[in-house]
């Protein structure tokens, strides 16, 4: 009789967790890949789970589309990058950064090697692909114009989501917000040989790369909301770090249909990257802002205070 009766209280427990449950969506900023293998951890290990969330992970149908969903307030959180919220700060979006998944810089402007392009002057007169039409126009501007270069000295061609592919077929010469860590991998696979300029090498400061957003009003309403879902992060990305192997395998578990050995080549060179602290430097912020306002690529001054939250 106590077995009974204690099974019956142990599923009305489980009855009452599953409804408390909060439910909110997450917009990645890319289609699933390596990149995301820890929030898929909190996912499926229970991380979100364990702070009373449930968290729905959506891929962009477009990769400008998660800040502009997250600020309109058709999602909770999405991710995105360092600089992106600086822009869109500075033209009136009400967004910023609560968290951290990549800490350094993982775009790049990449090429084939069988392009001859060895430094970023030989862009000068070819054909340069993007995909996040504000964020890699403005770094692309940056990173060229330490090479001397202006926007009239080169065209740009929205690829959308086939950075790999327009380069591969001969629709651009190089891709400007290429993942070195991805793109690079995928090149290799496919047999031919591709190069890149990091970005952090060519003028442009360090940054976050990858960053939880949400929006001022949902986070200020919500910051129990957002604290919960950074910590879960946190203890996500400690997780992958302790067991990359079983991290990976309910990362495919998830996205059965990616191709394995593309994500595994980029899941070990991102494995060093990911965020060892949720807590954002403001030097970091405020650095980039002073770039951003140098550079032109923002027109209007930004406080560094609204741009982020340490939750």
């Amino acid at each position: 009789m106590k077995i009974v009766v204690l099974s019956f209280v142990i599923l009305c427990q489980a009855a009452c967790w599953a409804a408390a449950q909060e439910r909110y969506r997450l917009i990645l900023d890319w289609f699933p890949n390596a990149d995301h293998v820890p929030l898929y951890v909190a996912q499926l290990a229970g991380f979100f789970e364990k702070q009373g969330l449930e968290i729905e992970l959506i891929p962009p149908a477009d990769p400008n589309d998660p800040l502009k969903l997250v600020a309109a307030g058709q999602a909770a959180f999405g991710i995105n990058y360092q600089p992106n919220v600086i822009i869109a700060r500075a033209e009136g979006l009400p967004v910023r950064s609560i968290g951290v998944l990549v800490e350094h810089p993982l775009s790049s402007l990449a090429y084939l090697k069988s392009s001859g392009i060895r430094k970023p002057a030989d862009l000068k007169g070819k054909r340069i692909g993007y995909s996040v039409q504000a964020l890699e126009l403005a770094l692309l501007k940056a990173l060229m114009a330490h090479s001397g270069l202006t926007p009239a000295d080169y065209t740009t061609v929205n690829v959308n989501f086939n950075l790999t592919s327009s380069l591969l077929s001969g629709q651009v010469d190089a891709v400007m917000g290429a993942f070195w860590n991805y793109e690079l991998a995928e090149l290799e696979l496919e047999g031919v040989p591709g190069g890149y300029f990091a970005l952090e090498e060519h003028g442009i400061p360090d940054y976050y790369e990858l960053i939880v957003i949400s929006s001022d009003r949902f986070d200020d309403a919500n910051p129990g909301v957002s604290t919960r879902l950074v910590t879960a992060l946190h203890r996500a990305i400690k997780f992958t770090r302790a067991n990359p192997d079983y991290a990976l395998e309910l990362y495919f578990q998830a996205n059965p249909e990616v191709r394995r050995e593309l994500d595994r080549r980029a899941f070990r060179a991102t494995l060093p990257l990911f965020a060892r602290s949720q807590t954002q430097s403001r030097e970091k912020w405020q650095r980039f802002v002073d770039f951003s306002l140098k550079m032109g690529i923002i027109e209007n001054p930004v406080r560094t205070d609204d741009l982020y939250r340490n939750r």
